[in-house]
Parts: C-alpha cells; structure tokens; sequence
C-alpha cells in the first residue's frame, strides 16, 4: 500500500437499515442521517469514508463491525480495472472446469480453487451516431414550379451516448480480488454444450452459469448485479460502477466470510 494512498472504508447492510443504526453510522462517518440513508440503501456494499490513511480507516471499520455491520477497508490501488480472462470456450469435467480464450489461452480452475460467482448486467457505454432525415420546402424549387410546393430531404448526423447490456459471470478465488475468468452471453461460443444447446443465446448463458454453479458447489454466488442501475439513462460512469461494485462484493464476502469462521 502506497504511503499517500487514500483509503476506503465500505459497509455492508441489510435492504432497509433501522433509523438507529443509521444515526450511529452517520456519527461514525460523520456524516449527517439523510446522506447516510441514501449510502447505505440499495442493498449492495458501499464506499462510506475516506481516509489518508489505513489507522485511520481501520478504526473506523472497527466501530462500524461493532455495530453488526460487515465493514471492510480498501486501498485506492486495488480499486483499478481489472485485466479479465475472457472465455471464449469452456470444457466441463469432473472437479474442474478448462476456458480458452479467442487468443488461444487456457486456464485451468478446480472446484477447490472457487470461492465467488458473481452474476451481472455489464453496462458499456459507446458513442453512437445516427442519421435523421427530415423534409423541408425547397424554396427555389418551389418558385420554379409556379408556387406548387416542392419539398427535399435533409440528413443530419445526431451523436449521443448509448449503454450497451451484456450479461456476465465472473469466477473468482480466495486470494484475489481480481476474476480468474469471466463468460460473456455474446462472447461465448456454445457448441460446446452439445445437445443442451438452445436457440437463444441468453437460454445458453443461463445454462453455462447453472453449469458453473453445478461443478462449484461450495462457491458463494450472487446475482445481485443483474438489477441495472437507472434503466434508461446512458451514464459514461456505468462500466466503472460496475466494476467497482463487482470488486466490493468480493471483498464483502471474503470479509463475511473470515467474520464467520472467527466466531
């Protein structure tokens, strides 16, 4: 951890969290009640405080814990974007499961290995450009014509951003925050379901996640992602929100987790 690097302190807590515990976390955080209403509604593990440095923010995440909270801290640095495996095929065996990816790699991922499926709705925003034509009189031609109207169509280039929704699962194991491998619906090529293919390739997406949950059954999953954030509303952010939150749930339960066995 970097000497100056900002440190994140992120709780979890349940759907609608009491006014009590609300004011207590508020004073904790300092932070007034209806600010830290809103952090912590949404179910999903939120960034909270921020400190310069780790003291600071261990402390915090203490007096939080204490409250029956899941809190955690998280360097700025582990808040990048990770480099992600993308499988293109995958080979389901006995106790493991081998991925290829369009470049050709594999990798190779025991059942012991697994500690988190993660299953989302990735949000990628992309600049689109559309073409609107519109019809408008075409005064020369008009006069020309003796005043009968003589209209002409017009195009017009129109630029905005646009999200583009892709399922996804991720595979994650114990020592790192980071996905051992992550299937696209539209990056996967699914021959290698066999007879269980279908025609629709979210049907098939959805077999390769129960497939995933089948030979990983001591895994945790979740697929609170798959909720979108503001439907319809094109957001620049979008694909770091997601990851960010992606990154927060895998800390989330390994902290829950380590919480578990200490009991």
């Amino acid at each position: 951890m970097a000497g100056n690097e900002v440190v994140h302190v992120a709780v979890a807590t349940p759907d609608v969290p009491k006014p009590d515990v609300i004011t207590k976390v508020a004073a904790i955080i300092n932070k007034d009640p209806y600010q830290t209403r809103l952090l912590l509604s949404g179910g999903l593990p939120r960034l909270v405080a921020h400190y310069p440095s780790a003291q600071e923010a261990e402390s915090t995440a203490r007096n939080l814990t204490e409250l029956g909270l899941v809190a955690f801290i998280c360097p700025n640095s582990e808040l990048l974007k990770p480099k992600v495996f993308t499988a293109l095929t995958a080979e389901f065996l006995e106790g493991e499961a081998i991925f290829r990816s369009k470049g050709g790699q594999k990798k190779r991922i025991a059942d012991s290995d697994v500690f988190l499926i993660l299953k989302g709705i990735m949000q990628t925003p992309t600049e689109e450009e559309t073409i609107k034509t519109r019809k408008e009189i075409n005064w020369g031609a008009t006069l020309l014509a003796g005043g009968i109207p003589i209209s002409r169509k017009i195009k017009e280039k129109i630029s905005g951003a646009t999200i583009q929704k892709e399922p996804l699962a991720r595979v994650y194991n114990r020592e790192s925050a980071e996905p051992a491998v992550q299937v696209l619906q539209h990056g996967l090529s699914y021959s290698f379901l066999g007879n269980q293919i279908a025609p629709s390739s979210l049907a098939n997406f959805n077999t390769v996640v129960v497939k995933l949950q089948e030979l990983f059954p001591r895994a945790i999953f979740d697929d609170s992602l798959m909720k979108s954030s503001q439907p319809g509303v094109p957001s620049l952010r979008a694909l770091d929100e997601f990851e960010l939150n992606c990154k927060l749930l895998y800390l989330y339960y390994k902290t829950k987790s380590g919480l578990s066995k200490s009991e």
